[in-house]
């Protein structure tokens, strides 16, 4: 809604969201889009009357960060515990508001060391290999009302993304934004493409 110009129609929402969460230490969600979108945009919303927003974690920093998976009592790294199992090649979908607002991965526009949370996850998962497309964080053109205002553009974007993510011989495209999956798999099916799609949480779980 607030995407689409509607901001002060979003100003409830944001409301209800601070009184529904407030005494919880996380609120964790499945989807950096809107993870990102809370924690940028509600406190403005709110005039800075919403210290829950600073609490909102995708998923997967959640895992990474706080919790630490796969690192016993979050220490000695070279100990890690090993999660589930997934015996196929994965292509690893980095979404934009991820990599530049969540800092999930290294934006590769920045001259900065190269890191990637979702990657250090996937690799505690016996029998999977990782890969990346080429330009492994340029956007797949879904973008919430982008890809309804500019439909022909998103199509081409995502077509791109997909066959970029097909060219590496992965049999699966995971990520950690539902959205950016959704889009990719709709284009994936309406060209008759070979590839699955797991959000990265699915991978995670494969096997426990």
């Amino acid at each position: 809604m607030a995407n689409a110009g509607f901001e002060r129609q979003a100003v409830p929402l944001a409301r209800k969201f601070e009184t529904l969460f407030k005494d919880f230490d996380y609120v964790v969600a499945p989807s950096v889009s809107c993870t990102a979108f809370i924690r940028m945009n509600y406190p403005r919303l709110l005039n800075h009357e919403c210290p829950t927003a600073k609490r909102c974690m995708d998923v997967v920093e959640f895992l990474h960060d706080v919790v630490k998976v796969g690192l016993p009592d979050g220490k000695a790294p070279g100990t890690a515990v090993r999660l589930g199992s997934f015996p196929h090649k994965v292509s690893l979908h980095n979404s934009c508001h991820g990599v530049r607002e969540l800092g999930l991965s290294s934006p590769s526009e920045q001259n900065v060391s190269k890191f990637n949370k979702i990657r250090d996850l996937l690799q505690l998962v016996d029998g999977i290999e990782v890969v990346e497309p080429e330009r492994p964080d340029e956007c797949c053109g879904f973008g919430g009302m982008f890809s309804v205002e500019e439909t022909a553009v998103s199509a081409q974007m995502g077509r791109d993304k997909v066959e970029r993510h097909i060219a590496t011989g992965a049999e699966f495209i995971t990520g950690p934004d539902c959205s950016c999956l959704m889009h990719m798999e709709g284009v994936a099916k309406k060209q008759g493409l070979d590839i699955k799609f797991k959000h990265v949480v699915e991978i995670l779980a494969a096997g426990l």
